[in-house]
C-alpha cells in the first residue's frame, strides 16, 4: 500500500484517549474531569458574548487573558502564552525546544500522550523509571542529561499516580538539566494548600523552566480547550512570535478564560470539595481492602485487594453497568485502577459496586 506520510509518522502509534460515552449516562471517572460546573460567571460571560465580535480575528495574542493569568501567578505578562488547552502547550514546547532526531526526556509512567509528541516531532524519547513509591530518582538530571535531553518534562503532581514532588527537588532538578524543564502541573489546583507548594520561584529563578497549567481540571473547562505556559520571558517570547499558530485563541475562550479566573472564589470552593472526596474515596476503598497512592490531584491510583477479581476484570465489570474509571495496560499499572473523584452521588455508587463485586 502506498502512502504519503513521513516515515516516523508511519511507524508510530497515536494518542488514545479515555472513553468518551455518547448517551451522556454513564458515571464518568476515567478522564479526571471536574465533577463541578464552571464557574456562574463564565454562564454569564458566554450569555453577554455579541455573536456579532465573532465576524473579527480575535487579540492575536490574547493579552488580557496573559494580563490575568500573570497578576495570578505574581508574574509579568511577557512570562506567559496563553494555548489551546495543555496539549497545544506540550506540542508548541516539543516544536520550539526539541530537534528532530533530538531528545525528549520523562519519566516512566507518565502522560502517554508525551512520547506521541516526540515521534511526531522524529525526536527519540527517553525514559527513566519512577522509584518504586513513584518518586523521581535522584539521579534523574543526570540520566536525561546525559541522553542530551534537550526538553524534559515532569507532571507534578504526578499522573497517573498522583504523587507530588515537592518544590525544592525540581529546583535541584532544573539546575542540574542541561536542557529545558517543563513542569506540567495540570492537577495543581488540587493541591492540598496547606503544603505550600508553588512553583513561581521555579519559573523566576531558572531561565529553563517551563510550566504548564490548564483551566480544563480546576476550572471545569475541559471542553473549551484553554491552557497557557509560564516561563522566563527568553522561553516565552518565541513560542509566540513564532511557533505557535496565528490567532491560536478564539474571541471566546479569551472572554470565558477571564471570567473563570476572576471568580477565585468558586474555582477554589470545587477543589476543596474534590479534596474532601478525595480523602473519602480513598478511605472507604480501605475500609474494603484496596490501597491507594496518596494523592494531590482529582484521582486515586488503586490497587484492589489480592483475593479480588483483578483491576482488569473489575474495569469491564464497572463498565458494563456504566461506570468508567481508566485501566491501563502498563507493566506498572496493570494491577491498578485510576479513579477520577466524582461527586459524592457519583462516588458512593462506584463503592457501592465495588462493595458487591467484593461478595
Amino acid at each position: 500500500m502506498s502512502t504519503y506520510q513521513r516515515p516516523n509518522i508511519q511507524r508510530m502509534q497515536g494518542y488514545s484517549w479515555g472513553e468518551q460515552p455518547k448517551d451522556g449516562q454513564a458515571i464518568k471517572l476515567n478522564t479526571n474531569e471536574n465533577p463541578y460546573p464552571p464557574s456562574p460567571h463564565v454562564a454569564a460571560a458566554l450569555n453577554d458574548f455579541a455573536t456579532t465580535e465573532l465576524r473579527t480575528y480575535p487579540q492575536p495574542t490574547a493579552d488580557a487573558l496573559r494580563e490575568r493569568i500573570a497578576h495570578l501567578h505574581g508574574l509579568s505578562r511577557n512570562q506567559v502564552v496563553v494555548t489551546h488547552a495543555g496539549d497545544e502547550a506540550l506540542r508548541l514546547a516539543v516544536t520550539t525546544y526539541v530537534s528532530p532526531g533530538g531528545t525528549f526526556a520523562s519519566t516512566n509512567p507518565s502522560y502517554s500522550l508525551y512520547p506521541v509528541l516526540a515521534q511526531i516531532q522524529d525526536a527519540q524519547p527517553f525514559n527513566v523509571d519512577l522509584e518504586s513509591n513513584w518518586t523521581i530518582p535522584a539521579d534523574f538530571a543526570t540520566q536525561a542529561s546525559a541522553a542530551n535531553a534537550q526538553l524534559t518534562c515532569v507532571v507534578n503532581p504526578h499522573a497517573p499516580s498522583g504523587h507530588l514532588t515537592r518544590a525544592e527537588q525540581l529546583h535541584r532538578i532544573a539546575e542540574e538539566i542541561s536542557g529545558v524543564l517543563l513542569i506540567d502541573e495540570a492537577y495543581a489546583d488540587f493541591i492540598d494548600p496547606e503544603i505550600g507548594y508553588t512553583s513561581r520561584e521555579l519559573v523566576e529563578q531558572h531561565d529553563n523552566v517551563l510550566v504548564l497549567r490548564t483551566f480544563s481540571k480546576g476550572y471545569s473547562l475541559a471542553g473549551l480547550r484553554l491552557g497557557y505556559l509560564l516561563g522566563n520571558e527568553s522561553l516565552i517570547t518565541p513560542i509566540i512570535d513564532k511557533t505557535r499558530d496565528s490567532y491560536n485563541i478564539d474571541a471566546i475562550s479569551q472572554r470565558l478564560g477571564i471570567a473563570a479566573l476572576e471568580d477565585q472564589t468558586y474555582a477554589q470552593s470545587t477543589w476543596a470539595r474534590v479534596r474532601e472526596q478525595r480523602q473519602l474515596v480513598a478511605q472507604q476503598l480501605s475500609e474494603l481492602g484496596w490501597t491507594c497512592v496518596a494523592s494531590e490531584t482529582n484521582f486515586l491510583l488503586s490497587t484492589p485487594p489480592n483475593d479480588s477479581m483483578g483491576a482488569e476484570a473489575i474495569y469491564t465489570r464497572l463498565k458494563a453497568e456504566n461506570i468508567l474509571v481508566r485501566y491501563f495496560n502498563h507493566p506498572r499499572l496493570d494491577d491498578k485502577l485510576r479513579i477520577s473523584i466524582g461527586t459524592e452521588e457519583q462516588n458512593q455508587i462506584l463503592l457501592e459496586h465495588l462493595r458487591h463485586l467484593g461478595r
